[in-house]
């Protein structure tokens, strides 16, 4: 009988060592170095649980962040749930997309009498830290520069009366969150950046977007980012406009590297369906070996990664929501380029040339600047006279 006993007791306790390791190897935040990085996959190319839990499959060993990015799947409340338990349970963490809190009600599965609210604190208390909070408003800075559906302001009154109606109005939305459950509140953004940190985001994720320069928006959103001292990420968009929609692995592997070497917290591939698109969005399998090797190389040799500290800073205008794509990119959407636009888009292309992601862009915030500015070897301002 004792040796029964000892035999069972050594095959429960072996069970149980087995299942501790396993739930802290799945449940790694940080990598060898014992820095906090999320790496990982936007699913946004359908609204189905078995589509959420194919693409975990796939990716679950070498990255540790979802972001669930269709609200189709948020209005199916089945869906969402089923979604966020799996992954989860594979030991990643979630960011959730919500929109329009109205749109979430009995006739998509949320009780009477709640709302995406309520699921939002269940959801902290049931996955604790493993939900990492919810991406609300896309492209806030976009939709303005490009005057899309969701822009924020339309009055052109005057620079500064701009800014302070875009980040009045985009903090309302924010802060509601952040009171009423969510733990974060996010968003991807390929303008304004300054201004979104502004109104209280608690990070967002520059867009690595077409051919635009990647320095540049590290420039953007980093700056932003350490003058409101927030953590800030990378997004990796479309390339091209048709298939295959997403850059090749080995730049994917090195845009990975660089948000990485440049201080980013967070870098997440953006997969979204397209005709011709794989059974997990635009991502193929390049990409996910560029995500296999890249997460090997943090946890396994992450003194092989340079950094790449922000050395230097590019004062602009304080309420000049310039686009930076162009000499000629519109400021804040509703005024045309002025006398200002060409040299500081300059400015930037020459200071990108010498300094490359050293460089950070910062607005001349009086609350902000003197502080701010402590941290630069190097600083130049948008009125001086830059070779």
């Amino acid at each position: 009988m004792n040796r029964k006993f000892a035999i069972v007791s050594a095959v429960v306790l072996i069970a149980l060592v087995s299942a501790t390791l396993f739930f802290t190897f799945r449940l790694i935040t940080k990598p060898a170095s014992g820095r906090e990085f999320y790496v990982g996959v936007e699913f946004a190319y359908g609204d189905q649980f078995s589509q959420v839990k194919a693409l975990v499959d796939k990716v679950k060993d070498f990255t540790n962040l979802i972001v669930l990015g269709p609200p189709a799947l948020s209005f199916n409340r089945t869906a969402l749930d089923q979604s966020v338990d799996y992954i989860y349970n594979s030991g990643l963490h979630f960011i959730v997309l919500f929109t329009t809190s109205n749109m979430y009600n009995q006739s998509n599965g949320y009780p009477e009498n709640s709302s995406i609210f309520d699921w939002m604190t269940n959801a902290t208390a049931k996955y604790g830290s493993q939900f990492l909070g919810v991406y609300r408003f896309d492209e806030p800075g976009g939709n303005q520069l490009d005057n899309g559906p969701s822009r924020l302001v339309f009055d052109n009154s005057s620079y500064d009366q701009v800014s302070q109606e875009y980040v009045s109005g985009l903090s309302l939305l924010i802060n509601y969150y952040l009171a009423h459950g969510a733990p974060k509140v996010f968003t991807s953004d390929y303008g304004l950046e300054w201004f979104d940190y502004k109104a209280n985001y608690t990070a967002v994720f520059g867009e690595f977007v077409g051919n635009q320069s990647k320095p540049r928006i590290i420039a953007q959103v980093r700056g932003a980012a350490d003058s409101y001292g927030k953590d800030w990420g990378i997004i990796i968009n479309w390339k091209y406009n048709q298939a295959p929609y997403l850059e090749p692995g080995h730049d994917m592997y090195n845009d990975l590297s660089m948000a990485y070497n440049a201080g980013g917290k967070y870098a997440i591939i953006f997969s979204y369906s397209s005709p011709n698109t794989t059974d997990y969005g635009t991502l193929a399998p390049e990409h996910f070996e560029a995500l296999q090797n890249f997460w090997s190389k943090i946890n396994k040799r992450p003194e092989s990664f340079i950094p790449i500290k922000a050395e230097v800073a590019y004062v602009i205008p304080r309420d000049y929501g310039f686009g930076y794509r162009s000499q000629t990119d519109t400021i804040w959407g509703l005024f045309p380029n002025d006398t200002l636009s060409s040299k500081i888009y300059d400015d930037t292309v020459f200071l990108q040339s010498l300094y490359d992601s050293h460089l950070n862009i910062i607005c001349n915030d009086p609350q902000l600047i003197s502080p701010t500015l402590n941290n630069y070897r190097q600083i130049y301002y948008w009125n001086q006279t830059i070779p």
